[in-house]
């Protein structure tokens, strides 16, 4: 559920516009969803073998930091961190604003400052309980769940679509000025980024691994059984948005389920999946910021991190400080990032440097410590991994051409890692027992 949380949130409300800008043709638009899952997929078995290895908070900072280096695992949970979970958060609590603004009459600057109290009443409910977020985690994924399926069975029972406007040359309108400027296969790496942004979230449990009862097998459990029911909900709900919408109608939507919804059902139809897409923004929102304290947490315990951010609340027993910190970032990244597209690159072109840095330490793993406990295996080593490599690293490269300025941005948070790192390893610090509420 916690993966269900992280995965179906915002993305497949609000990034299909953009893949079907880039192919605006039934076959390739579905075919960029399947490739997405299976590319997240492969990445789910390394981190299943990594994860169940270190059942530790933190995530691929932990097996980083001994597959490679303790420097490698720290820039990959700065990176996590700042780029990944505190930007996603900002760009969420946007959202969520966003959907809210015509009713409460809110300008731009209403939006950010309700964004920000957003985050802040999030991010108590976590500090004050992790079983309390949890709750709210499982309650909201449960509701998600159910009614992506009541929309997919009831839209083409109930609703009027056709799904004449994909099949021949007509399903070609809405994309042809992104078919002169590009080809077919850059098209398709720059549509991986919105696809592989509505995945992210698929290796949530690796994070809160230490917080997971039997994580050698629950760990790998989760990741496989996460994403295959997160795959099924989007090809599913993909194949009603081309029933009720128009290539030329998907790109022009900004939240395509509402749109979806409207053409199926009438406006009460639409108004009734709004209400949805907000709650399920909201529940990614709460899933992110209860994973994401934990990497900076678990940084401090090493001495990679300011000691505070390891302290553990007296009273609530969660990692508080480090709670607070996420906080703070994910306000100033909402001042800075302003809106929903600008974070997609940035945060996506994180995911493919940390996700390559976690194949490389797979590989250097098996290298350095080929007789250590492994209760999971990655499946088709070392082929798949490699093929996982090549595959990112061409989607990295077309990202960076779409968008240089987001990357050139991420790059610099690496440099900026590397020189926060050396000053305060030297420092050292103590650290606190590990959080144990509610596991």
């Amino acid at each position: 559920m916690l993966i269900v949380a992280s995965v179906v949130g915002s993305g497949i409300f609000f990034t299909p516009s953009h893949v079907v800008a880039l192919l605006p043709s039934a076959g390739p638009y579905l075919l960029v969803w399947i490739a997405g899952a299976v590319i997240s997929l492969v990445g789910a078995f390394i981190n299943a073998e990594l994860g169940a290895m270190f059942p530790r908070a933190g995530g691929n900072y932990a097996y980083l930091r001994e597959g490679i280096h303790p420097a490698a695992g720290f820039l990959a949970g700065w990176l996590s961190f700042f780029a990944i979970y505190a930007g996603t958060i900002a760009a969420l609590a946007v959202v969520a604003v966003e959907l809210l603004a015509p009713a409460l009459g809110l300008g731009r600057a209403g939006i950010l400052a309700g964004a920000s109290g957003l985050v802040v009443a999030v991010s108590i409910v976590n500090l004050v309980s992790t079983r309390l977020g949890a709750r709210f985690n499982n309650l909201t994924s449960l509701l998600k769940v159910a009614s992506i399926i009541a929309f997919v069975v009831l839209g083409p029972l109930l609703g009027e679509g056709t799904f004449a406007p994909w099949l021949g040359e007509a399903g070609m309108d809405a994309g042809e000025a992104s078919q002169a400027a590009a080809g077919p296969w850059l098209r398709f790496g720059q549509a991986l980024s919105p696809v592989l942004f509505s995945y992210l979230g698929w290796n949530a449990s690796v994070f809160v691994a230490s917080e997971i009862r039997d994580p050698q097998k629950n760990v790998p459990r989760s990741l496989f059984l996460g994403l295959a029911l997160c795959t099924v909900l989007y090809l599913a709900i993909n194949v009603v948005y081309l029933y009720a919408l128009s290539p030329a109608e998907m790109a022009a939507s900004r939240d395509t389920g509402e749109a979806a919804a409207r053409a199926l059902f009438g406006d009460a139809g639409g108004r009734l999946v709004a209400a949805f897409v907000l709650l399920s923004v909201l529940g990614t929102l709460n899933a992110q910021i209860l994973i994401g304290p934990r990497i900076v947490y678990a940084m401090a315990l090493d001495d990679h991190f300011f000691a505070r951010a390891s302290r553990v609340h007296d009273t609530y027993l969660t990692p508080s400080v480090a709670i607070l910190i996420q906080a703070g970032v994910a306000i100033g990244l909402i001042l800075f990032l302003e809106s929903f597209p600008k974070a997609l690159d940035f945060t996506v072109f994180g995911i493919l440097l940390a996700t390559a840095a976690d194949t490389l330490a797979l590989f250097m793993l098996r290298r350095r410590s080929p007789g250590r406990l492994r209760p999971y295996r990655a499946f088709g080593y070392p082929w798949l991994p490699l093929v996982y490599l090549g595959v990112i690293g061409a989607t990295a490269l077309a990202i960076v051409r779409a968008s240089p300025r987001e990357c050139a941005v991420a790059i610099a948070l690496l440099a900026a890692g590397l020189l926060f790192y050396w000053p305060v390893r030297a420092g050292g610090s103590g650290a606190d027992p590990s959080p144990r509420d509610g596991a």
